[in-house]
């Protein structure tokens, strides 16, 4: 099950809340908390992510601050795999990279741990993050992976906005994988 039939996709795109003019006005915000509060969505969308990426031969997931983590730790825990943290600025305590980037609604920086990949060797991380949209945040992310000296064999959202076109440029890079595209 790598791809979901359409109508898996209709059942976890009807538990995600649209939002009209938030954070600001123009803006339909994705609401994936009603997705978490939905255990047999939530569970269904991990046995889904758990098959997709068993034989992927991973070796670390890393997950975007803040609804990133949510998913990316979940599956970590089904893969039996180590969870990496890209955060805000000042929230890692040690040594760091940063990345600078652009979102669709203002400017941010997002980090990593210089060491973050450093038990495994040319270590294969997946990027995982809740939703894509212009790419900024994806695209940040990605470089940070690389500049801690890890491959990024592949970005998974469960929420790919395509008309903003993240996920296009995303997949001049690397794969790209969206759960479910509006």
């Amino acid at each position: 099950m790598t791809k979901l039939t359409q109508q898996e996709q209709e059942f976890l795109a009807s538990r995600i809340r649209t939002i009209p003019d938030y954070p600001k006005k123009g803006i339909l915000f994705r609401d994936i908390t009603t997705l978490l509060n939905d255990k047999e969505a939530l569970f269904f969308l991990l046995d889904h992510l758990e098959d997709r990426y068993k034989d992927k031969e991973l070796d670390f997931i890393a997950g975007t601050e803040s609804r990133g983590f949510i998913f990316a730790a979940l599956l970590c825990a089904k893969l039996h795999l180590p969870f990496v943290p890209i955060r805000k600025p000042g929230k890692l305590p040690y040594k760091t990279f940063s990345c600078e980037y652009t979102l669709e609604y203002r400017h941010d920086i997002l980090e990593i741990h210089q060491d973050a990949f450093d038990k495994v060797k040319d270590a294969r991380v997946l990027l995982v993050d809740d939703l894509i949209a212009t790419g900024g945040t994806a695209l940040a992310s990605y470089e940070l992976i690389k500049k801690a000296g890890a491959q990024c064999v592949e970005a998974c959202f469960l929420v790919d906005l395509v008309a903003l076109g993240g996920s296009e440029k995303l997949a001049n890079l690397t794969s790209v994988y969206s759960v479910l595209e509006f």
